[in-house]
């Protein structure tokens, strides 16, 4: 049997490939949008792509389900409840899959979506009895999958399902089955998961806090007072695979190059200038009312899937090193299909125009340590989440999270007042702080290293 995991980075995905070489098969469970490394994988191996599975209607990344059927001619498998518009092959509980050597049984899982699935998989060559299990959006190494993406109508009853799929459902399976989620840590589908890319039952159950519930009235109070922030973008990703994806055209960066005066253009005809700079370059000087998205060292979809619309046209400024079209094809995992071009020679073309620059000042611990203490203080604005601030918080700070951020259309704080931003590592901040100026906040300034570095003073 041939195994294989395959991250996507910037999301906290993974996607698997099971086949057989002998027998020339393979499926693909859970594909990202560009499927050129499960192509390579069948090519090298001698199989052809003949089953793709989705393990439900993912929120957080574009399917690559109809690229790869494009390209393949296999089907798509889902489960039956799926509510999508796509022609599919429907999976119900027991749906067996025989693909040479790996056997693949459907296991239905729901409580992170009503259709959510499990697939059982076995290495006939060895047993038939299952050796691992792909818990989809259920099960995370460390954490379970949140249940309130389908909407505040059926909350309840995805509580009550995610409960009784984690206790009931694979209560009698076996300790020793080797558990392979569809996240890992990044991800926001959950949150507290492990650095570790799978796991065991057993060990899940001994150590996974979500699994250690005596009772169910326990376990919803635990689900409920600890979700995650949904970002702006899951609600059109959720179309998207709904409606299946529409596929990709394609690229030619050349084509895309903006000069300084073609994306001013842009931003005055509406589009965001999404500057993917480290944080550090971006506070030195950048466009006005751009947004700072470091994306330095390695994409972070997520938070562009907090901060930006997927509909909202963009125009890019690149980090150093990073490609456009590697850029681009992060971007459109995660659906942001608008992108209009990358700003050639980046913030140098902008000023080499002669047009206007902002910047945005980082103050060290002790600089705003010595600033508390002094006449006229800062705000300190702390955008990180409610159970985070509960947690710890530098006294005096207020908690403006980015939900209610992006709610604003303006300024949300007095624009006379010096306003410091605030996460754990600074990260957050910078996001937090570029969208803070953008909406006309003038006196805006973060904390460098965020907590993590003030604790240490």
């Amino acid at each position: 049997m041939y195994f294989e995991q395959v991250t996507t980075p910037g999301l906290g995905c993974f996607s698997y490939a099971i086949g057989c070489p002998p027998a020339g098969v393979m499926a693909v469970v859970d594909p990202r949008r560009d499927i050129g490394v499960y192509l390579r994988m069948a090519e090298e191996r001698g199989m052809a792509i003949t089953h793709i599975f989705d393990t439900h209607v993912h929120a957080d990344h574009i399917s690559g389900a109809q690229e790869l059927r494009a390209s393949t001619k296999a089907d798509i498998y889902i489960h039956e409840a799926a509510p999508v518009g796509y022609e599919s092959k429907k999976l119900k509980n027991g749906d067996e899959f025989k693909l040479g050597a790996a056997l693949i049984r459907v296991l239905p899982t729901p409580g992170h979506t009503p259709d959510s699935v499990s697939l059982l998989v076995s290495n006939l060559s060895r047993s038939p009895e299952p050796e691992m299990i792909l818990t989809g959006d259920l099960l995370f190494v460390g954490d379970i999958g949140r249940p309130d993406l389908p909407g505040e109508s059926i909350l309840d009853a995805q509580v009550e399902s995610l409960y009784n799929s984690l206790y009931k459902t694979l209560g009698p399976l076996p300790d020793y089955l080797e558990v392979y989620p569809a996240h890992g840590q990044g991800s926001l589908c959950g949150q507290g998961m492990s650095a570790k890319p799978f796991s065991t039952l057993g060990y899940e159950r001994l150590a996974n806090p979500m699994l250690n519930y005596s009772d169910f009235a326990g376990f919803k109070s635990a689900v409920l007072s600890n979700l995650p922030m949904r970002p702006q973008s899951f609600s059109s990703i959720i179309a998207a695979n709904m409606n299946g994806a529409a596929l990709l055209p394609k690229l030619d960066p050349a084509e895309y190059a903006l000069s300084a005066d073609q994306a001013d253009e842009l931003s005055k005809a509406g589009a965001i200038l999404l500057d993917l700079r480290d944080t550090l370059s971006y506070g030195a000087a950048h466009i006005p009312g751009s947004i700072n998205v470091d994306f330095s060292d390695g994409p972070a979809l997520n938070w562009i899937g907090v901060a930006v619309s997927p509909n909202a046209p963009l125009a890019l400024i690149l980090p150093y090193g990073k490609n456009f079209e590697e850029t681009c094809t992060e971007l459109r995992r995660a659906g942001y299909d608008a992108v209009k071009g990358w700003l050639k020679g980046g913030l140098k073309a902008w000023l080499d125009s002669g047009r206007k620059t902002q910047s945005l000042p980082h103050l060290t611990a002790s600089d705003l340590r010595a600033r508390l203490a002094g006449p006229n203080p800062p705000i300190l604005i702390d955008v990180r989440s409610p159970e985070e601030f509960r947690r710890v918080k530098i006294e005096g700070s207020i908690n403006l999270t980015f939900d209610r951020i992006l709610e604003e259309a303006v300024c949300p704080v007095n624009l006379e007042s010096e306003a410091v931003v605030v996460c754990q590592s600074g990260f957050r901040a910078g996001i937090a702080a570029s969208l803070l100026q953008a909406r006309g906040c003038p006196h805006i300034s973060l904390l460098a290293g965020g907590l993590n570095v003030w604790k240490k003073l």
